[in-house]
C-alpha cells in the first residue's frame, strides 16, 4: 500500500480523500442553532427530563454513544473529535484523553494484566518508558525491552505469555524506523497484539492500523493540534480494543478538557497543509545539517544516511515528516553552542508546533532533537546554518 492510499489521496474503503475528512468528518451544524464550527460544551453535567432518562444515560453502553450524563465519561465537544479522527486513522473506533500519556496509560492498562509480559521497543519517550518500565512491573506485569528494528530479536525475545509489543513507528530520540507490517505478523502468530506510538509521524504520514497494527496512539498535543496550545491523546482502533480504553480513562479521571479537544479539532483541519510543509522543510534541514563539517551525524527518515532508510521508503512514501535527531561534533560544549546560537528556532522540549524547536539533550549523548516548524524553509536553514557556523571545531 502506498503513501498516498494511506495519506493525502483516498483511502481503500473510504468515499472522500483526507484533507476532506480532516475538515468534514465528525462534524455538524450545531443542531439547536445552526452552528458552523461544533460548539465547546463546556459543561460538567447534563440534565434530563426524567429520572428515567438519566438512568438510561448513565448506563455505560449509552453514555458513549450520545447518552452524555456527566463529561468525565462523555462530552459531545470530544465525541466530534473523537469521529474526526477514527475516520482519518481508518478506525473503527477512537478516544480522546487528557494527553498522550492518560492514552497510552489506558491502552496498556486495558490489554496487560499482572502475570502478563509486555515486549517494548528499547528507544522510546522517556515518560513511557518510565510508565512501561517501573509502573507496570510493580502492578505484576514482565517487561523487557529488545530493539525494535531486530525482528529475529523480537522473536526470541517472545515468551508464552507475551500479550503485546509497544513500540513507536519513529522512535524518541534516535528516530529509529519500526517495520509495523512485520512486528504486526510476528504478534498475531503468537496470539499478541501490536500497540503502536505514531505521534512522530500523524496519520497524514502514515496509518499503522491498516498495515495490522492493533491499536494506534497519539499524543495529540503534538501534530493532530498542532499549534503547540492544547494537551489531549488519542487511541484508536477496533472497538473492542477502544471499550477498554474508555473504561480505564474514566476510571482514572482522565478524560480531555472540551476546550482542548476543540483547539485539536480546530488544529486537525489544517494537518495535511501542515505536514506537507513540515515534510519539505524537514527534508532540507536535514540535507543541510548533513553537509555541515560541524554534524556527526543526523537521523531523518527521508535522508539516505538513515539506518532505516529501505523501511522508511517502503512504509512512507514521500512524505517524510518534520523529527529529526543531530549529533554535534564533540560533546555538552559543542551541542549547546549550537541549540544556544539559534534566533528563529526555540529552544522546548515538545514538538509537532507550527514552530521549529530544538531540545538538546545531554543525557543522550549530547544529541538535538529538532522538530522542523512550517516556517518560511530559507529562513529555517539560515538559522540553523548560523547556530552550526557558531560552533567551535577541532584544530587539525
Amino acid at each position: 500500500m502506498t503513501n498516498d492510499d494511506r495519506g493525502g489521496d483516498r483511502a481503500p474503503g473510504l468515499t472522500q480523500g483526507f484533507a476532506t475528512r480532516a475538515i468534514h468528518a465528525g462534524e455538524t451544524p450545531d443542531p439547536a442553532t445552526r452552528a458552523h464550527n461544533t460548539p465547546i460544551y463546556m459543561t460538567a453535567t447534563f440534565t434530563f427530563d426524567t429520572g428515567e432518562e438519566k438512568e438510561a444515560a448513565v448506563d455505560s453502553s449509552l453514555a458513549w454513544q450520545g447518552g452524555y450524563f456527566y463529561s468525565r465519561t462523555g462530552n459531545p465537544t470530544t465525541s466530534a473529535l473523537e469521529a474526526k479522527l477514527a475516520s482519518l486513522e481508518g478506525a473503527e473506533d477512537a478516544v480522546v484523553g487528557a494527553s498522550g500519556m492518560a492514552a497510552l496509560a489506558s491502552l496498556v492498562y486495558s490489554v496487560v494484566r499482572a502475570g502478563d509480559h509486555l515486549l517494548v521497543a528499547d528507544d522510546i519517550f522517556a515518560i513511557s518508558r518510565v510508565l512501561i518500565s517501573d509502573d507496570l512491573p510493580r502492578r505484576g506485569v514482565d517487561v523487557s525491552a529488545v530493539d525494535i528494528t531486530d525482528l529475529d530479536a523480537v522473536r526470541a525475545a517472545l515468551r508464552p505469555n507475551t500479550r503485546a509489543i509497544v513500540t513507536e513507528v519513529l522512535s524518541n530520540p534516535f528516530m529509529r524506523i519500526a517495520d509495523i507490517p512485520a512486528l504486526a505478523a510476528i504478534a498475531h502468530s503468537h496470539g499478541a497484539k501490536l500497540l503502536v506510538d505514531n505521534t512522530f509521524l500523524s496519520p497524514y504520514v502514515y496509518r499503522p492500523l491498516p498495515d495490522g497494527a492493533d491499536a494506534v496512539v497519539h499524543s495529540a498535543t503534538k501534530y493532530l493540534a498542532g499549534h503547540g496550545d492544547a494537551l489531549a491523546g488519542v487511541v484508536a482502533g477496533a472497538k473492542s480494543i477502544i471499550d477498554g480504553v474508555r473504561y480505564h480513562l474514566d476510571a482514572i479521571g482522565g478524560a480531555a478538557s472540551p476546550f482542548n479537544s476543540w483547539l485539536v479539532m480546530r488544529g486537525v483541519r489544517t494537518l495535511p497543509l501542515r505536514m506537507e510543509a513540515h515534510s519539505r522543510n524537514g527534508q532540507a534541514l536535514a540535507g543541510l545539517l548533513a553537509s555541515h563539517p560541524a554534524v556527526e551525524w543526523v537521523r531523518y527518515p527521508g535522508h539516505p544516511s538513515h539506518p532505516d532508510f529501505a523501511t522508511a521508503e517502503r512504509l512512507l512514501g514521500d512524505r517524510r515528516g518534520g523529527m529529526m535527531t543531530v549529533k554535534i561534533r564533540g560533546g555538552a560544549t559543542e551541542m549547546y553552542a549550537f541549540t544556544n546560537a539559534t534566533r528563529l528556532c526555540s529552544i522546548a522540549v515538545s514538538l509537532g508546533d507550527l514552530y521549529t524547536l530544538v531540545y538538546p539533550m545531554p543525557k543522550r549523548g549530547d544529541i538535538v532533537r529538532i522538530s522542523t516548524g512550517c516556517e518560511d524553509r530559507e529562513d529555517i536553514l539560515a538559522d540553523v546554518g548560523r547556530a552550526l557556523d557558531a560552533v567551535p571545531l577541532p584544530v587539525g
